[in-house]
């Protein structure tokens, strides 16, 4: 896949387009998703395919529907939870059952809506918990003077 959709656009209209296109084809997997008997039974499944789509949007770095060893290494530092090379070549086998060097965001949702609990669905639900739990405060700080300091 190329990285300009077309020799007409460039910069922001060409990512913008690329971009779009990656939501689409992200969310007709999610549609056979939704149609599958065997996920008939979970529970807030559109909700949940939804919030999948755009976090692997946001680590797809190369925007070809694939997270490779350098992206997963960015989603697990910007998680806060950084790990070796080989951790990370652990986690895609773990993912993908040994087959690929990348994960593909059929492998990302079967391995977040299935029942055997791998490392990275650990921190990404992690993730979300801890946003839940740690609501920021909205408004500039309080005032403070200089006595009331550490």
């Amino acid at each position: 896949m190329s990285v300009a959709p077309s020799n007409r656009f460039q910069g922001g209209k060409a990512f913008g387009m690329l971009k779009a296109r990656q939501e689409r084809r992200l969310a007709e997997i999610n549609r056979e998703f939704l149609c599958d008997q065997k996920y008939s039974d979970e529970e807030d499944l559109p909700e949940k395919l939804s919030a999948f789509k755009e976090k692997y949007m946001e680590f797809d770095l190369n925007n070809e529907g694939e997270i490779d060893l350098m992206a997963l290494k960015r989603m697990m530092e910007k998680l806060g939870v950084p790990k070796t090379h080989l951790e990370i070549r652990k986690m895609i086998a773990e993912v993908t059952g040994g087959v690929g060097a990348t994960i593909s965001y059929r492998d990302f949702v079967n391995m977040m809506l299935g029942k055997r609990s791998a490392v990275l669905k650990l921190v990404m639900m992690f993730e979300g918990k801890a946003k839940e739990s740690s609501p920021q405060p909205a408004g500039p700080p309080p005032e403070r003077d200089i006595a009331s300091l550490p």
